[in-house]
Order: structure tokens, then C-alpha cells, then sequence
């Protein structure tokens, strides 16, 4: 596999200090000078080129024509989202670039194991990937799986072969057998027959319904030996494992984040007809990641990707308001459009899309919040004390779930928003708000870092931070745990000693600060006498837990390598604070002591 650093990079400085509004554009992607231009034909060689890999690996499109429930639940899913995600990208990338390419395929094949096992370039635009490839967690990649790989960062085999070549599941084939036996349904299982094609068999395959195939890529460790992600560890010593109680129990259930049962029914329809019921599982993986993209490019949809190309979609101001009679009765003839969209029926028609793409975004982001509010929950609260020299008083937060820590996995920013007010509504206090880049005012924050705005001392952040250890001695907090080479020709070096006989790696840490399982932690606050403004009381704390995906300072980290489908600094930036939900709010008055209790929710 090669490193191919397609991204383009701006030649000035990328830093985004206080005071820039990351308004940088990247260009486009080197790769994307060799496509061919608007409306241009694929030539005869890249059609084949297509077909061979869709008989190897099936994309998603080809399987939603049967199991059109599980489509559209994986479509808008984060198990969609993992190889069209900007800043996953861009940080592979970056990690490839500061370790001279010595990490290999670390962080894509979990993200993009289909193009792993196709020997696409690491690091390339997602626009020139095969459309399975691009993905990310497809059908293939867990249906096509025959074999108990462990704990293995994601580095598997992928059967190989079209629709018609057997796939993996808990069950078996029985039910498929009795579609393929229905001389009603008219189906061939062989691939060179002509007519509609179904899988030969259907193994079964009893490790997909076990927790242990959940940790084939969320247990991970570093070539240094840190593990950077334990949420399969951390399930292992939670209360819901000991109750029997699986991964897919929780996030495959009737409702995302509880053990609440399966659906029962059809999980195929072939010419019209529905299998046989069965036990039905959610595809739709609710978790903390949310689409940063063009909504012309996410959720996968058929009928999107038949009406344009990924770089034909990007260049559709779906914000200006195209294909709305609002703007089209007021645009002038002097207007510029791209040739793909100079029609006025194809903006009507490619508005149709957006807004259901951007329906089905709602609905993902309803699903998110909804799984959130059970692992992210506001507990007690008190005033220790409330005078003329100050007030006193902590937040509970709660871990709603027993089956892994909150939040699980790394980078994740979740962190309560606290603001007192005086009787006039004046803010006096205030911790947990966010710099004009959308970072918490803590170490990485860069107005922090220049000294315009003051280090939020107070700051309640669950997220995990990397520390590594320095050449000379000491540590140092890092956005990426990269260590700074002070070598020419960056690499990964191999370890003086085992990080399994130490039980830690050489290099670094993390600082975890995840709360385990069904436990809580307490926010202390206090807010000076000077602070306090005279007024006649009383004053108000109003409390907030604020769920984000990233920091944007890692976008900061990470943007030295640019960003895919055309993206700016700025734009991510944006979007990621924009997809910040408040997941519970509460006020309390801290004029007098007083201790109050956890709100039945």
C-alpha cells in the first residue's frame, strides 16, 4: 500500500490564533485535477475497473435493493460516517506525515476496512476511493467476516466475491433458504445467470452477536503500547456484562442505549415479497460522531449518487437556498452556476434530495441525543455556602450507563456549562463557555495560549488528553500523542523495553478522566466576593451538560494536510460546534444553602 498525501496544503502559515476566523481555503484536492471535467463520460476502462471491485466487494447500494429497513438505519449511521469523515482523515494523515509513514494503515482499517483490503492508497481524497470503500463500516465488512479475529485494531480479511457469494450471520441460512425456494420470489444464486441475484447461503457465523466482535475495532491499542480506546476492556468489568447483557443488546435494540429487545419481522424483500419474520437488529449505531459534509454526500443514497458526482455535489449551495422558489424567483440571469447545476429543473430536483438527506441528518441527531441523555446525566446539586465572601456550590454528573465508562473512547469534549447571573440577568461567573474558535478555554485553547482570554480554572471536560514524556524529562499535554522527533526523517521508533512487562508505555499516557461505569463525580465551583455585584438577590446558576464529538483544536492540529471535499478550517470548525447538543439543563438558585436532589428523569 502506498502513502499518498493527495490533500492539497495552503503554502502560509495555518495557525489559528486569536483572532483568525480560520477562513482558509485549502483548494481542491491534487486528485481531484485528474477526473474528468462536468459531464465528460468515464471511459470504458474505469467502468470495468468499477465492476471488477463490486464483484469483489458489494457496495452498500447494491444490498439495500433486498434489506431496504437496514439501509436506510446504516445509511445516516456513524458506522456510515467512519471513511467520509473530514477530520479522521485529516488526522491519519497527519500522523502519517509526523511518522514518516511508519504507522501504516493504523487508523484505516478500522475506519475503511474494504479499502484496506483493496490496497487503496492510506491517504488519499475519499472522492477518488471505490464507492465501497468509502463506506467506511459497511454490509460487507461485518457480513463478510468468517472468522473470530479478537482484539485485532481492525486488520481482517474481508471474503471477497459478488452478491451471490455467501455471507455471515448469527443465524444461519434458513430463512434464506426458503426465500430462495419460493418459486414466487424467481431468484438465482448464479453469477452468471441472468436475472435477479441472491446469496447462495447465509453461515452462520455465532461471534457477530458476541461482544468480542465489537472489540475487533473498538479495543485499541498503539504500536507504543497505549491503548487509546477501551471501551471493549470496559465493558469486561461493568455490571452489564456480568448480567449477560451484550453490546449489541444496547446499541442493535429497539431503542439505542438500552437492553430493550429486538424488532421482530422481515429483513429482506425480494420482488415484493417478504422473507420469512425473524429477530431484527438496529443498524443505525447512534453514538457522538455527527456529519460535518455536504448533505449532497451524506447519508449515503442511491438517488443521490445517481444524480451527481461527489464533486459535482459540493458545488450545490444548498444554504443559498438553490431549488427553492424563494430563491429561484428572485435570482437574477447575471447569477453564475456551475454547469452541473445551470438548470433550473436540476436544482428542483437535486433540492429534493437535499431536504430529505437533511430529514434523515434530523432524525441521526434526535437518535444521538436520545443515546446520550442515558450515558450523560445531571445528578444532585448543593450550596455549601452563599455570603458576602462568596458562594459555594458543586454539580453531580452521572454516568446513566453500566456497561462503559462516559464518555468511552478518546477526544471526546462533554462538559457542563455553568453561568451565575445577578436578579438583573447579568452574567458575573461563567465556566465551560467556548473562545470565538469554539474551544473551551482551557491549555489547547489557542486565545488562551495568547494570553487574551483567561484559562477557565473551573472547566468540568470529560475528555481524555494525551501526555507524553519529553527526551530531557517531564510531560507535556498534547492534542495528538505523537512524540516531537527530533530526528530528520520521522518515525516510529520500537521501545527500549516491553510496555507489557511495565504494563505502560515508554512515550506517554492518557489522562483519562471518564467516569466508570453507573458512577458519578462532583464540579466544584466558586464564585469570588469580588464578583458578586451588590444587586438584591437572587443569584441564579444556570447548568447545562454539552455533548460536542471533537475539540476544535484538533482540527487546528490536524489541518497541515488539509481537508477533503474541498473543506476549509473554518467550515469544519463550524460545524462542529453547530452539532453541540445540551442534553439536560437545570437552574438553581444559589442565594442560600440548600442541597437539592437529583431530578427524576
Amino acid at each position: 500500500m502506498g502513502v499518498s498525501l493527495n490533500f492539497a496544503v495552503a503554502e502560509e502559515d495555518l495557525l489559528l490564533d486569536a483572532g483568525d476566523d480560520l477562513s482558509l481555503d485549502l483548494g481542491e484536492s491534487s486528485a481531484d485535477t485528474k477526473k474528468p471535467s462536468d459531464g465528460e463520460k468515464v471511459d470504458s476502462e474505469d467502468a470495468h475497473a468499477a465492476l471488477f471491485y463490486e464483484n469483489k466487494f458489494p457496495s452498500a447500494s447494491t444490498c439495500q435493493t433486498c434489506h431496504k429497513k437496514h439501509y436506510e438505519q446504516w445509511s445516516a449511521s456513524p458506522h456510515a460516517y467512519a471513511q467520509m469523515s473530514v477530520v479522521s482523515n485529516s488526522m491519519a494523515g497527519t500522523m502519517l506525515k509526523r511518522t514518516g509513514g511508519t504507522i501504516g494503515d493504523f487508523c484505516y482499517r478500522c475506519h475503511n476496512t474494504v479499502g484496506m483490503n483493496l490496497e487503496e492508497d492510506l491517504f488519499m481524497s475519499s472522492m477518488d476511493r471505490h464507492p465501497t470503500s468509502r463506506e467506511g463500516i459497511t454490509c460487507v465488512t461485518c457480513h463478510r467476516m468468517d472468522k473470530n479475529y479478537g482484539k485485532v485494531g481492525g486488520r481482517f480479511a474481508v471474503v471477497q466475491g459478488d452478491i451471490t457469494t455467501p455471507v455471515y450471520g448469527p443465524t444461519g441460512g434458513e430463512k434464506l433458504k426458503e426465500m430462495r425456494d419460493n418459486p414466487e420470489v424467481r431468484v438465482t444464486d448464479d453469477p452468471d445467470a441472468k436475472g435477479r441475484k441472491i446469496h447462495s447461503d447465509a453461515k452462520k457465523f455465532s461471534y457477530m452477536s458476541k461482544p468480542g466482535m465489537c472489540s475487533t475495532c473498538h479495543s485499541v491499542m498503539l504500536n507504543n503500547g497505549m491503548r487509546i480506546e477501551e471501551t471493549f476492556t470496559e465493558y469486561k468489568r461493568s455490571p452489564a456484562a456480568q448480567r449477560g447483557e451484550t453490546c449489541q443488546d444496547c446499541h442493535m435494540s429497539k431503542e439505542q442505549g438500552i437492553a430493550s429487545g429486538y424488532d421482530f419481522g422481515s429483513a429482506a424483500t425480494v420482488g415484493g415479497i417478504d422473507s420469512p419474520p425473524r429477530k431484527l437488529t438496529n443498524h443505525s449505531f447512534a453514538g457522538p460522531d455527527y456529519s460535518l459534509i455536504h448533505p449532497g454526500i451524506f447519508p449515503h443514497n442511491p438517488e443521490a449518487q445517481k444524480m451527481a458526482t461527489i464533486r459535482e455535489w459540493i458545488t450545490f449551495d444548498y444554504k443559498a437556498g438553490w431549488g427553492t422558489d424563494k430563491f429561484e424567483d428572485s435570482v437574477t440571469k447575471s447569477y453564475e452556476f456551475p454547469k452541473r447545476w445551470s438548470s433550473i429543473d436540476d436544482r428542483y430536483d437535486a433540492r429534493k434530495v437535499i431536504d430529505l438527506q437533511l430529514k434523515k441528518l434530523d432524525k441521526a441527531s434526535a437518535m444521538r441525543k436520545a443515546l446520550l441523555q442515558k450515558g450523560y446525566k445531571l445528578g444532585g446539586m448543593e450550596v455549601s455556602e452563599s455570603n458576602a465572601d462568596g458562594i459555594d456550590f458543586k454539580v453531580e454528573f452521572v454516568n446513566g450507563t453500566d456497561g462503559h465508562h462516559a464518555p468511552t473512547g478518546f477526544e471526546r469534549v462533554v462538559f457542563l456549562q455553568v453561568t451565575v447571573t445577578d436578579s438583573t440577568g447579568k452574567a458575573i461567573f461563567k465556566s465551560g463557555d467556548l473562545d470565538p474558535n469554539g474551544d473551551l478555554r482551557d491549555l489547547h485553547s489557542a486565545y488562551v495560549h495568547n494570553g487574551e482570554l483567561p484559562r477557565d480554572e473551573y472547566l468540568f471536560n470529560l475528555q481524555n488528553k494525551f501526555i507524553t514524556r519529553n527526551i530531557r524529562g517531564g510531560e507535556r499535554e498534547q492534542v495528538l500523542g505523537a512524540n516531537l522527533s527530533v530526528d530528520p526523517l520521522p518515525h516510529v521508533r520500537p521501545a527500549t523495553l516491553s510496555s507489557l512487562l511495565l504494563g505502560r508505555p515508554l512515550g506517554g499516557r492518557i489522562h483519562r478522566k471518564g467516569i466508570p461505569a453507573g458512577q458519578t463525580r462532583w464540579a466544584d465551583y466558586h464564585v469570588d466576593a469580588e464578583l458578586l455585584t451588590g444587586t438584591t438577590p437572587p443569584y441564579n446558576a444556570n447548568v447545562k451538560i454539552i455533548a460536542g464529538m471533537i475539540p476544535v483544536n484538533l482540527v487546528n492540529d490536524v489541518k497541515e494536510v488539509g481537508f477533503d471535499f474541498n473543506m476549509t478550517p473554518r467550515e469544519v470548525a463550524d460545524n462542529l460546534v453547530a452539532g453541540h447538543q445540551v442534553l439536560w439543563e437545570r437552574d438553581i438558585d444559589v442565594t442560600q444553602v440548600k442541597t437539592y436532589e437529583k431530578l427524576a428523569k
